[in-house]
């Protein structure tokens, strides 16, 4: 599985942040995180 460079707000930080949203940085799972960019990629695959 590919994680993406996503924004954590629960830390403040960018990290590499799987689409479940388990953060390869801090080992665990975040619940507060930007996933635009797993969205945008499944708006493109609707096309």
């Amino acid at each position: 599985m590919m994680s993406k460079w996503c924004f954590n707000y629960e830390s403040g930080e960018y990290e590499y942040i799987e689409r479940d949203g388990f953060s390869i940085n801090s080992g665990e799972y975040v619940y507060n995180w930007d996933d635009s960019e797993y969205r945008k990629e499944e708006e493109e695959d609707d096309w």
